[in-house]
C-alpha cells in the first residue's frame, strides 16, 4: 500500500486508462533517492491489466555503452521491426547490435523507436517502465524522449523515473516530495512498529517524509548505526549508510562478490561468477546477501533491490580491491561481443598513459559511432585521449571525440574539446577549427564562426577543401553585414580552383549572388544563366552541404523555384536516409522558397517542422530564422500575437556585437503586419530600418522593396521610395525573372503620374505568374483600388473581386479585409462567407488532411511529419466527419473547392 500518495496514483491511473482507449501518454516522475519514484512504477506495473509491460533501468556504470537501455526496454518488441520503414529497421538493428551498423542520422533511431512503439501496440496497449533514466546512456536517453515527445494515438503509456536533475522537455512531470507526517508516521508504524518513541521521533525527524529512508533507518537504529550515534546525516548519505551496514554483516566472500556485481553492468551471473571465482568467491556466496534482501538472483542475472545498494556497496570499496575487481572483470569478459565492455574495464583501472587500452578505447568508440552512438564515442575517444602515450595520438582523439560530439549535437563539449585538442598537424588543427567553427554558428556566435573558417581555409593547402571551408564562411559572413560577406567572397573567388572541379561553378554562383546582393559589381563576364547552368550539370558541387549553398545562392539569385526543387530533393534525400539533424537548414531553405512563391500553408509546414527540430538540438541559428518566416507568416494571415512572438524569437541575438540572425525577417514581417492593416507610417519606419541597416542585403531586403514603395506611396512621400526602387530595378536585371519585373511595374504605378498608371498595371498582372497567387493579388488590389478612384466602378470591381477571393483562399486576412472594403465602397456588398469545414479541424489535423489530399500515405505522412502511423490515421479518422467525407479519395476535391491546398492558417508551434 502506497500511503500519502493518493494524488500521485491518480495521474498514473489516468494515464493508464488513456491508453486502454488507445490514447498515449508520458509521465517524468522526479524526485530525491528513496523518495518512492520506483514505488509509483510498481504501482503502475501492478495496476496495468490489458497491458503489456515493458520495462527497463539504467545502470550508472552502462552510460557508456550506447543504447543498452533502450535495447533492455525493447528487446521483447524487436520481433516486429519487420514492419518498420528500412532505414528505421536498419538504424535499430544497428544500434543494438543486431545487424551491422552503418553510419548515420542519431534521431533516425529515435523515429524508429516510435514506430516500433506503434507497431508493438497495435492489438494491446502497451506501457513503458523506466527506472532511473538519470543513468541511460545519452543515446537511449536521446531516442527515448525523441519517441516520447511524438506519442500521441497508439495505446503506448510511457512512465520514467529519474532524479530531479533529469530533464525531459515536452514531457508531463510529477515531481514527488517527501511524505506529509501523517503518511509517514503511517509507513513507520506499518513497518516499525517496535520502535521506542524516541527513536521514532527521530527517523521522523531525519526521513523528512523520504519512504525509503523510513523503511532503512529503523534497522540501522536497532543495529547501533549512524543515525543512533546522534549525527544529523544528509538523507542520501543516511540511507547509503544504511545499506551499506546491512552489507557490512555479510560474510567477507559475499562482499566481494556484491562489489564484483556493483562493479559489472549487465546483471550477467555468469560473467559475475567468472570474475568472482578469483577473488576467492563460491556460487554459494549469493546466499546471504539474497537473504538479507539485498540483491534479488534468478537463472541469469543478479540484479540490486536498489540503486543506492550497488551505489554504497561500491563507493564503500577500498580504491585498491576495485582496482582487482575491474582487472577480474576485464579478464572474464572474454567473447568478441564483449570488446566494448572489456575495454572500459580496463579503463577503470588503468590511470597513466597506456596506448594498448587507449587503442582498444578507439576501437570501441568507432563502434559506438557506427551505431550512432556518438555519446557514447565521444567518452571513449576522450578517455583513449587520456590514456595516450605521445601528444599527436592525444590531439588526433581529441578531435575525434569533438567531431563525435558534434554529431550528437553537443554544441558546448564539441567545442570544448576541439579546442583543447592543439593539434600540431594542419589538417587537423583544420579539422578542429571547423568544429568549433560549427558550434559558434549553432550557437548563433556568427562573427566567432565566419573567423574561425576563414582562419582554417588560411591553413589548408589544398583550393578545393579551401573553397568549401570558405563557403560556410560567406554563410556565416551572410549574416553579418555586406563588408564582411564581401570580404569573404573575395577569399573565395580569389582561390585557383581547376574549372573540372564540380565545387568551381558552385562558388562562382555564390560569390556572383552575393556580390549582387550587395551591390559589388560583376567580375565575371557569365549571365546569370549560364552560371546556373554550369552549376546545375555539376549538380551542384555534390555534397549535402554544397548543394544546401547553392540552393541559397539560388535564392538569392530571384531563382525561387530552382531553389525549392533543389531543397526538395535534399530534403527527400534527408528523409529516406533519416538525416533528421541535417533538415533544419533544408526545411529553412524549403519555407523560404515556398513563401517566395506563395505557397504559404507549405512554407507554415516546412518552417514549423524545422523550428522544432532545431529546438531539440539547441540550434539558435536555425531558431532564429525559421521563427522569422513564422512571423511573416502570422503577418500575411494577420495574426498579431503569433508575429510579435516569432519575430522576438527572431531577433533573440546571443552574440552581442553582431546583428540577431533573424533580423532581416522579423523587421519585414513586422512591417508586413502593419501594411495589411493600413498602418502606414510604422510599416515605412520599419522597412526604412531594414534598408538603412546592417542586413538589407539579405532576402528580405530586395523583396521587400515593393511594400516600401506601397507605405511610401500611401504616405505622398515618393522620394522615399526612390533609392530602393533602383535597387529593384537592377535586381531585376541581372536576375531575368518576370515575377520581379512585375514587382518593377507595380512600384512604377504606385509613383507615376495617373495617365501612366494603368498601363503599368496591366503589364505587371500580366508578368506575374500564376503560382504567385498572393502578388498578383495585391497588384489587382492596387489597380483596383486605383480604377475606383478614377470613378471606374465596374472594372474596379473585377480587380478587387479578384484580389479579394485570392485573398480569402490565402487566408491574408488583413488584405481581403481590404479588398473588402473596397468592394464595398464600389457599391457592391460582399457578404460574409461562413467559416468552411477546415474551421472545425485542430493545426495538427489540418496538416495531416493537406499532405493526405496530395495523395501521400499514412506512413509518408507519418515519415514527413515524425510521427507514428496510427497517430496519422487517427487525426485522420478525426478530420472526415468534420470535413463531412467518409474517404480518402474525396479530400482532392475537397481541396479544390475550399482551398485545402492554399489553407494559410499557421499551425502554432509555439
Amino acid at each position: 500500500m502506497l500511503r500519502g500518495r493518493g494524488a500521485e496514483i491518480s495521474v498514473i491511473d489516468g494515464l493508464l486508462a488513456d491508453c486502454r482507449a488507445g490514447r498515449s501518454g508520458c509521465l517524468l516522475v522526479t524526485g530525491e533517492p528513496g523518495i518512492g519514484k520506483t514505488a509509483l512504477l510498481e504501482h503502475a506495473a501492478a495496476a496495468a491489466a490489458g497491458l503489456r509491460v515493458v520495462r527497463s533501468t539504467g545502470v550508472e556504470s552502462e552510460a557508456h555503452l550506447p543504447f543498452a537501455g533502450l535495447h533492455l526496454l525493447l528487446r521483447g518488441a524487436m520481433d516486429h521491426v519487420y514492419a518498420l520503414p528500412a532505414p528505421q529497421a536498419r538504424a535499430l538493428r544497428g544500434a543494438f547490435g543486431l545487424a551491422p551498423a552503418e553510419p548515420g542520422d542519431r534521431m533516425l533511431v529515435g523515429l524508429a523507436v516510435l514506430s516500433l512503439l506503434a507497431e508493438y501496440a497495435d492489438g494491446e496497449p502497451v506501457l513503458c517502465l523506466v527506472d532511473d533514466a538519470q543513468w541511460l546512456d545519452r543515446a537511449s536517453t536521446e531516442a527515448l524522449l525523441f519517441a516520447a515527445r511524438r506519442l500521441d494515438a497508439e495505446g503506448v503509456g510511457l512512465v520514467i523515473a529519474a532524479r530531479t536533475d533529469f530533464a525531459a522537455p515536452g514531457l508531463a512531470h510529477l515531481a514527488l516530495t517527501g511524505l506529509d507526517a501523517p503518511a509517514a508516521a503511517a509507513v513507520l508504524a506499518d513497518h516499525a512498529a517496535a520502535l521506542s518513541p524516541a527513536d521514532r521521533y527521530r527517523v521522523l525527524a531525519e526521513a523528512q517524509g523520504n519512504p525509503l529512508a523510513l523503511l532503512e533507518l529503523p534497522a540501522a537504529i536497532a543495529e547501533g548505526g549512524p543515525v543512533a550515534a546522534g549525527a544529523a546525516l544528509p538523507m542520501t548519505d543516511a540511507v547509503q549508510a544504511a545499506f551499506l551496514d546491512q552489507a557490512r554483516r555479510l560474510p567477507e566472500s559475499t562482499l566481494r562478490l556484491l562489489l564484483v556485481a556493483a562493479a559489472e553492468d549487465t546483471g550477467d551471473r555468469a560473467v559475475l561468477l567468472r570474475a568472482a571465482e578469483p577473488l576467492g568467491c563460491l556460487p554459494t556466496d549469493l546466499v546471504p546477501a539474497e537473504a538479507a534482501g539485498l540483491i534479488r538472483v534468478d537463472t541469469h542475472t543478479v540484479r540490486f533491490r536498489h540503486p543506492l545498494v550497488r551505489s554504497a556497496v561500491y563507493r564503500a570499496a577500498p580504491v585498491s580491491l576495485r582496482i582487482v575487481v575491474h582487472t577480474a572483470l576485464a579478464d572474464a569478459l572474454d567473447r568478441p561481443d564483449d570488446a566494448d565492455r572489456r575495454a572500459w574495464h580496463r579503463a577503470a583501472v588503468t590511470s597513466g598513459p597506456d596506448e594498448r587500452v587507449a587503442a582498444e578505447l578507439e576501437d570501441t568508440a568507432q563502434r559506438a559511432a557506427t551505431r550512432s552512438g556518438y555519446a557514447a564515442a565521444t567518452a571513449a575517444y576522450e578517455r583513449a585521449a587520456r590514456l595516450s602515450s605521445s601528444a599527436a595520438d592525444r590531439a588526433r582523439r581529441l578531435v575525434l571525440a569533438a567531431e563525435a560530439a558534434a554529431e550528437e549535437g553537443d554544441i558546448d563539449r564539441m567545442a570544448d574539446l576541439a579546442a583543447s585538442a592543439r593539434p600540431d598537424d594542419p589538417a587537423l588543427a583544420v579539422r578542429a577549427i571547423r568544429v568549433r567553427a560549427a558550434a559558434a554558428f549553432h550557437h548563433g556566435s556568427l562573427r566567432t564562426a565566419s573567423g574561425l573558417l576563414t582562419e582554417a581555409a588560411a591553413l589548408t593547402p589544398d583550393p578545393a577543401e579551401a573553397a568549401r571551408v570558405l563557403l560556410d564562411a560567406v554563410h556565416a559572413a551572410w549574416y553579418l553585414g555586406e563588408r564582411e560577406t564581401a570580404e569573404t567572397a573575395d577569399l573565395l573567388d580569389a582561390l585557383p580552383l581547376p574549372p573540372e572541379d564540380p565545387l568551381t561553378p558552385v562558388a562562382h554562383l555564390l560569390t556572383w549572388a552575393v556580390r549582387s546582393a550587395i551591390g559589388r559589381g560583376d567580375r565575371d563576364p557569365l549571365t546569370r544563366a549560364e552560371r546556373v547552368d554550369a552549376a546545375r550539370r555539376t549538380g551542384y558541387g555534390g555534397p549535402h552541404d554544397t548543394i544546401l549553398v547553392a540552393a541559397t545562392s539560388l535564392q538569392v539569385a530571384g531563382q525561387d523555384a530552382e531553389a525549392r526543387r533543389v531543397a526538395g530533393a535534399l530534403l527527400a534525400q534527408c528523409r529516406e536516409n533519416g538525416w533528421i539533424g541535417r533538415t533544419p537548414p533544408v526545411l529553412a531553405c524549403l519555407a523560404r522558397a515556398s513563401v517566395f512563391l506563395g505557397r504559404h500553408p507549405d512554407a507554415a509546414d516546412e518552417a514549423g517542422e524545422a523550428l522544432r527540430i532545431a529546438r531539440e538540438l539547441g540550434h539558435r541559428q536555425w531558431i532564429a530564422e525559421t521563427s522569422g518566416v513564422l512571423a511573416y507568416l502570422a503577418a500575411v494571415s494577420g495574426d498579431e500575437r503569433d508575429c510579435h512572438a516569432f519575430a522576438d524569437d527572431a531577433l533573440a541575438a546571443p552574440e552581442p556585437d553582431a546583428p540577431p540572425p533573424g533580423l532581416s525577417w522579423a523587421q519585414w514581417a513586422l512591417a508586413l503586419l502593419d501594411l495589411g492593416n493600413a498602418r502606414w507610417e510604422s510599416a515605412l519606419s520599419r522597412l526604412a530600418a531594414l534598408h538603412s541597416g546592417p542586413v538589407r542585403h539579405q532576402l528580405p531586403g530586395a523583396r521587400s522593396v515593393p511594400d516600401l514603395v506601397e507605405a511610401a506611396a500611401r504616405l505622398g512621400r515618393p522620394e522615399d521610395a526612390r533609392a530602393p526602387l533602383v535597387l529593384l530595378e537592377d535586381w531585376a536585371r541581372q536576375a531575368g525573372q518576370p515575377w520581379i519585373d512585375a514587382h518593377v511595374r507595380r512600384c512604377r504605378a504606385l509613383l507615376a503620374p495617373e495617365e501612366d498608371a494603368e498601363g503599368l498595371y496591366q503589364a505587371a498582372l500580366g508578368l506575374h505568374p500564376d503560382d504567385r497567387q498572393f502578388e498578383r493579388a495585391r497588384t489587382a488590389l492596387l489597380y483596383g483600388e486605383w480604377l475606383r478612384r478614377a470613378r471606374r466602378r465596374s472594372e474596379a470591381r473585377t480587380q478587387l473581386r479578384a484580389a479579394f477571393e485570392a485573398f480569402r483562399r490565402l487566408g491574408a486576412v488583413p488584405w481581403a479585409r481590404r479588398a473588402r472594403a473596397e468592394l464595398d465602397a464600389t457599391g457592391e456588398a460582399v457578404p460574409v462567407a461562413a467559416e468552411g469545414p477546415l474551421a472545425a479541424l485542430t493545426p495538427q489535423e489540418r496538416t495531416i488532411v493537406r499532405l493526405a489530399a496530395r495523395g501521400l500515405s499514412n506512413r509518408d505522412i507519418a515519415a514527413q511529419l515524425f510521427l507514428s502511423p496510427r497517430t496519422v490515421g487517427y487525426h485522420l479518422y478525426k478530420a472526415y466527419p468534420k470535413l463531412g467525407v467518409t474517404a480518402r479519395t474525396e479530400l482532392g476535391a475537397l481541396a479544390e473547392s475550399e482551398g485545402l491546398s492554399a489553407d494559410s492558417r499557421l499551425d502554432r508551434v509555439r
